[in-house]
Formats: C-alpha cells, sequence, structure tokens
C-alpha cells in the first residue's frame, strides 16, 4: 500500500542512477537517486514541500544507504503510514 514503485535503474561510469514513483499518501511524486557503491551522491524530490525536501536531501548527501534506512525508515507524516523521508528508506531498500 505504501510501497515505492521503480521507474528506471540505470548505472555508469560506477554510477547508479534510480527514479521511483511514491506512492499517492505523501505529496512528492518521485524520487531520483544517485548512488556510488552504497554511499548517497544525491537526491531529487519531484513535488512535496520543497523545502522539506532540499532539507532531506542535503542530510543525506554522502551517508551510507544503510544509515539513511536506518534514520528515516518509519518516520509517519500526518497519520498516513508513511512520509516523504520513509519513502525514500523504502526506495533505498530495493537498491
Amino acid at each position: 500500500m505504501f510501497e515505492v514503485q521503480l521507474l528506471s535503474d540505470e548505472q555508469a561510469g560506477g554510477v547508479r542512477k534510480a527514479s521511483f514513483q511514491t506512492c499517492a499518501a505523501v505529496c512528492s511524486l518521485r524520487i531520483d537517486i544517485e548512488m556510488e557503491g552504497d554511499i548517497v551522491k544525491d537526491v531529487k524530490y519531484t513535488g512535496g514541500c520543497h523545502g522539506n525536501t532540499q532539507g532531506i536531501s542535503s542530510l543525506v548527501r554522502g551517508m551510507r544507504k544503510d544509515d539513511v534506512i536506518a534514520r528515516l525508515e518509519g518516520i509517519n507524516c500526518k497519520a498516513r503510514g508513511t512520509s516523504c523521508p520513509d519513502q525514500l528508506a523504502r526506495a533505498l531498500k530495493m537498491l
């Protein structure tokens, strides 16, 4: 019900780029993730609260994937059962 949907997943030059459609329970529509090994290089949200999603992206840049998942998984926004940060954690678990 709250799962993200993988839209694309490409790898070139050691950088993995994946795009995910978020679930309908959150304000953001899509998350684009760039990974180098297990390190998050960049995250871009489409939609959502622009300041908050920029903040999330900035805070996770350079972090290990498992550390991001541990910090963001289960965050609940307005009793929706998920959130934009939780959707990122769910997407990272698929990579």
